[in-house]
């Protein structure tokens, strides 16, 4: 017992042997906030999510867990609020929603993240009196980010791997773990990085105890090879795209302001703008030409408009034309209303996907059959009914996965398509609601991380942008300004590959979740003996 008792102070020294004015103590989970702020899509400072949760881990392990929990909620309301300051532009510019109503709903919604994090906090704090938290840590993070992707239908907007979009050579292991497996690594260079520079600062402590050791050791071999593998996927999949079929595809992006789309008036202005950008992208011979989300703002079976732009585009000039638009199908006494992408053929057939993943409160009520419903949040037509067929639609040599808005943000939408089929994957999106705010390339950067997971081109367009392609390696070409009327055209490579994360999905984060039980449980019997 007196052994064990040794151990485990000594350990527990290495990893919080630093000497801080305790009324600084909160600095350090601010500091960490601001971290993590800057190294998320739009500051851009993507390197600074490997330093950023170094001074929370030291803060944590300094502090009792019910402090080291408080103190996170406060630097994850922090972060948060910065990170997701556009649900304010959101809801009052375009859901007309009154601005303190807008402020509450970004500090629920904040407050709500935070736990997480606050979570996380009390954790390591408790766990730091036993081990180093090198693995513990990155399993907690990780599983913490599964939950969160899960609950009142998932919001796992920006998880900390998404910061790393614009750097192809340190994601490629994405095909591997998702991007779970990205964040894992994050998290646990932080946890390294904190390990050592404590004993470091710890002078009269000797060298790490074996089990921090070993700890360090594996963790540090496990980003070498993360890092070495990425490498040499990134060069065999240039090599691949080299050799792979290009298939002709124009995006174009509307940029329909978002107060005139839905007005009857503005629809035939609309419609002119989409021909006429098609019809310049069509000189360079796309096959598929590809439409934002509700770029048609009304509903093609009945409206008089559908007939014309077919016979403009489709009919004219022998290609096939993605766009989103409302849709119903009526029932016996009602109808459903769909979210939907239309695909229409040179053939004159037609095929469609409705979107599977509804925004609460955006696109559905939550509990609208027992709750008065509640004033617009966005423009739409009405409570929408969620889509359940993830098959591809098929246009030529291209079998489209699509993925409908904030679809994107959900990796197992996007694995499900490729694992039907799909070569190819497009996200339609309207992204005017986020206004001129860092939502648009937040948004993006999260679609970068599905062409890796399952090794697919991906073409977007956004009714306002980012339009853009991404490439099955995530690198990013021909990206579109923001509220610029425009078009682009490139040839994406055509794969059939299937990835390590489309043939197992998310066992990744699973297995994070399922190893922290007896982690928990060995820490417990540690903190005991101690």
């Amino acid at each position: 017992m007196q052994t064990r008792r040794a151990v485990a102070a000594l350990s527990s020294s290495c990893v919080t042997g630093l000497t801080l004015n305790p009324m600084h103590i909160p600095l350090l989970f601010l500091l960490s906030a601001l971290l993590l702020w800057l190294s998320s899509p739009g500051p851009g400072l993507s390197f600074c999510a490997w330093i950023a949760l170094v001074p929370l881990l030291t803060g944590c392990a300094m502090v009792t867990p019910k402090k080291a929990a408080l103190l996170g909620f406060v630097s994850g309301l922090l972060y948060y609020l910065l990170l997701v300051y556009w649900v304010v532009i959101s809801l009052g510019t375009y859901g007309h929603l009154p601005w303190w109503l807008c402020g509450l709903a970004l500090l629920l919604l904040s407050a709500y993240m935070s736990l997480y994090l606050a979570f996380f906090c009390a954790a390591c704090s408790w766990s730091m009196q036993a081990v180093a938290p090198v693995w513990s840590a990155p399993l907690l993070w990780v599983a913490l980010d599964f939950v969160r992707g899960l609950l009142f239908s998932g919001f796992p907007w920006q998880d900390l791997g998404y910061s790393q979009f614009n750097t192809p050579l340190l994601i490629q292991v994405a095909d591997l773990a998702g991007h779970h497996g990205i964040t894992f690594l994050i998290v646990m260079a932080n946890c390294l990085l904190f390990t050592l520079s404590a004993r470091w600062r710890k002078k009269d402590v000797p060298w790490l105890p074996l089990p921090t050791r070993l700890q360090t050791t594996t963790g540090l071999l496990l980003i070498a090879a993360a890092l070495a593998y990425s490498f040499v996927q990134l060069k065999a999949i240039s090599r691949d795209l080299a050799a792979a079929p290009g298939y002709p595809v124009a995006v174009i992006q509307g940029n329909i302001e978002q107060n005139q789309k839905w007005v009857a008036a503005k629809q035939r202005e609309a419609m002119e703008t989409y021909i006429e950008l098609s019809c310049k992208a069509a000189q360079q011979q796309p096959e598929l030409v590809i439409w934002p989300e509700t770029a048609m703002p009304f509903f093609p079976p009945t409206s008089p408009l559908f007939p014309q732009v077919l016979d403009r585009t489709v009919y004219s000039h022998h290609y096939f034309l993605l766009s989103g638009a409302p849709y119903f199908v009526e029932k016996q006494k009602d109808y459903d209303l769909y979210n939907s992408a239309l695909l229409a053929r040179p053939d004159g057939s037609q095929a469609i996907y409705f979107k599977q993943h509804l925004v609460p409160l955006g696109e559905y009520i939550p509990f609208s059959d027992i709750l008065p419903l509640p004033g617009p949040v966005v423009e739409s037509i009405g409570n929408f009914s969620a889509g359940s067929d993830s098959q591809p639609l098929a246009a030529g040599k291209a079998k489209l996965g699509v993925l409908i808005c904030f679809e994107s943000i959900f990796p197992a939408l996007a694995r499900q398509e490729v694992a039907n089929g799909a070569n190819l994957l497009v996200n339609i999106t309207n992204d005017a609601w986020f206004g001129k705010s860092s939502a648009s390339i937040q948004h993006m950067a999260m679609a970068v991380f599905r062409a890796v997971e399952n090794r697919r081109s991906l073409a977007r367009a956004a009714n306002t942008g980012i339009s853009c392609f991404i490439d099955p390696a995530g690198r990013i070409s021909q990206a579109t300004p923001l509220f610029t009327t425009c078009s682009i055209n490139g040839s994406p490579a055509l794969f059939d590959q299937h990835t390590v994360f489309t043939r197992l999905g998310y066992l990744f984060p699973i297995a994070c979740l399922i190893f922290l039980i007896p982690v928990a449980f060995w820490i417990r019997i540690i903190n005991r003996s101690v």
